[in-house]
C-alpha cells in the first residue's frame, strides 16, 4: 500500500511552520461520573503529537467521544476529560477548543484539541462543505486513528481528500504494515483463529480467510455451528442451524486448497450458562441433548496449540470460549500462551480478544496488538477501508 507517511515528511523538514491537523483516535471509555477508566487510546496518541511538535508544527488534534447527536452539545460529549490526560502525558497545557470549524487560532510550537469531532453537522455523512472546511485549517492532514478507518466521515476521508497534502501518522503506518505483514506478505503457515457468537456476524471474514490460511480455527458459537455441520451433537448450545451450508462451503474451501478447518474433537459442557455452573468435559460425540457447550476440551486445545506453535503468522481474533467463567477458561487460556510462545508473527483485535491478552498477560510477546476493531474486521473481510484508499489516492496523485 503506497502512501504518504508523516514521519517522512518529518524527518525531509516539510513540517517545520506548518498547520498540522491530526485526527486521533480518543474514544476512551468513562464511568457514569464521566472519569476515563482505561487511557490506551490516549496513549496511543501521542508518538504522533510529539512527531508534529518536535518538527516545528502548530497542532490541532481531534477525535470523536461517544455517539453525540451533530449540533448538538452535552457537557458529556466533550472532550475535556481526555485533555486533561493528554496534558499530563504530554507535560504541557492543552486547551480545548470549541465551534473550531471556521478558523483556529495558533503558532508553530502551540497545540490545541478540538472538541468533539462528531458534533459538527455534516461530520457523519462526509459532507463536502464541511470537509473543504476542515482542509482550509491546515497545510498537512494526519490521519492516526485506525479505529475510525472503515468509516467514511469528515475528519477521516472528507479533508484528506482537499487538504493540501494527505498522509498517514506512525500508529496508522504501524497497522498497515502489521496488517500487510499478517495478510499480504504471510510467512507460512498462515493459522486463523475467528470466534465469537455467531457465524452470521463473521462469515464474510470467514469465506475471505478461506481463501488465504492454512488452517483456520474457530471458537465459540461459530465452532458449534461447525461442528453440527460436520455431523457432531451440539445439544442446547448456541448454534446457527440456518448457515449449516455456509459453514460446509468454508470448510469445503479450505479442503480444495489442502487446508483445514480443525473441529473439535472434545468440548466442556454444563447444564447452565453462568460462573458456578459445574464443568464436564466429554467427547464431542457424546455431548447431550441438554448440554451447553462452553469451551473446547483439553485434548483439542493442546492440538490447536502445537499447530500455532508451528506456524508461521498467526491473525487471532475472538475468545474460543466463555473464558470470563474460570471453568470454562482453560481453551482460551491454552490458545493465547501458544500464540505467545510462537516464533510466528502475530497479529491480534478485537475487544474480547484484548481483554484476554490482558487477562493473560501476554502483551509484550505478541507482534501486534491492533487498535481497531471494526476496522479490524473489515480488512479481515477483505474490504478497503475507506480511509486507506484516499490515502491511497492522494499519494498517488503526488507522485
Amino acid at each position: 500500500m503506497h502512501i504518504l507517511r508523516f514521519s517522512d515528511l518529518c524527518a525531509q523538514g516539510k513540517v517545520q511552520g506548518r498547520r498540522v491537523f491530526i485526527r486521533a483516535d480518543l474514544n476512551v471509555p468513562q464511568d457514569a461520573a464521566g472519569r476515563i477508566t482505561e487511557d490506551t487510546r490516549i496513549r496511543a496518541s501521542i508518538p504522533c503529537i510529539r512527531m508534529a511538535l518536535d518538527a516545528g508544527a502548530a497542532v490541532m488534534v481531534t477525535s470523536h467521544l461517544g455517539r453525540p447527536t451533530e449540533g448538538r452539545f452535552s457537557p458529556e460529549d466533550s472532550l475535556a476529560p481526555v485533555a486533561v490526560r493528554l496534558a499530563e502525558l504530554l507535560g504541557r497545557d492543552l486547551p480545548l477548543v470549541s465551534d473550531w470549524v471556521d478558523g483556529v487560532t495558533l503558532a508553530p510550537g502551540q497545540i490545541v484539541l478540538l472538541e468533539n469531532c462528531r458534533l459538527n453537522p455534516g461530520e457523519k455523512k462526509n459532507q463536502e462543505d464541511l470537509a473543504r472546511k476542515l482542509a482550509a485549517l491546515c497545510d498537512i492532514f494526519v490521519n492516526d486513528a485506525f479505529g475510525t478507518a472503515h468509516r467514511a466521515e469528515g475528519t477521516t476521508c472528507g479533508i484528506a481528500q482537499f487538504a493540501p497534502v494527505a498522509c498517514a501518522g506512525p500508529l496508522l503506518c504501524a497497522e498497515i504494515d502489521a496488517l500487510t505483514r499478517a495478510l499480504a506478505q504471510p510467512q507460512r503457515p498462515l493459522v486463523a483463529i475467528v470466534a465469537g457468537s455467531k457465524v452470521s456476524t463473521k462469515l464474510t471474514i470467514l469465506k475471505s480467510l478461506a481463501h488465504k490460511v492454512d488452517q483456520l480455527i474457530v471458537g465459540g458459537g461459530i465452532a458449534n455451528t461447525f461442528m453440527l455441520a460436520a455431523g457432531l451433537p451440539v445439544g442446547k448450545s448456541l448454534v446457527e442451524a440456518d448457515l449449516l451450508d455456509e459453514a460446509r462451503a468454508v470448510i469445503a474451501a479450505m479442503q480444495a486448497r489442502g487446508a483445514e478447518v480443525p473441529i473439535p474433537t472434545d468440548v466442556v459442557t454444563a447444564k447452565s450458562f453462568g460462573a458456578d455452573a459445574a464443568a464436564s468435559v466429554k467427547a464431542a460425540r457424546e455431548v447431550a441433548d441438554d448440554d451447553l457447550i462452553l469451551d473446547i476440551g483439553p485434548a483439542t486445545a493442546a492440538r490447536l496449540a502445537a499447530q500455532l506453535k508451528s506456524a508461521g503468522t498467526i491473525v487471532w481474533n475472538g475468545p474460543v470460549g466463555v473464558f470470563e467463567f474460570p471453568a470454562f477458561e482453560n481453551g482460551t487460556r491454552t490458545i493465547a500462551q501458544a500464540v505467545a510462545e510462537s516464533q510466528a508473527f502475530s497479529i491480534a483485535g478485537g475487544g474480547d480478544t484484548l481483554a484476554a491478552i490482558a487477562r493473560y498477560g501476554i502483551e509484550k510477546q505478541l507482534g501486534y496488538i491492533s487498535t481497531g476493531g471494526g476496522a479490524f474486521l473489515e480488512v479481515l473481510e477483505g474490504r478497503k477501508l475507506p480511509a486507506f484508499a484516499v490515502l491511497e489516492q492522494r499519494a498517488a496523485a503526488a507522485v
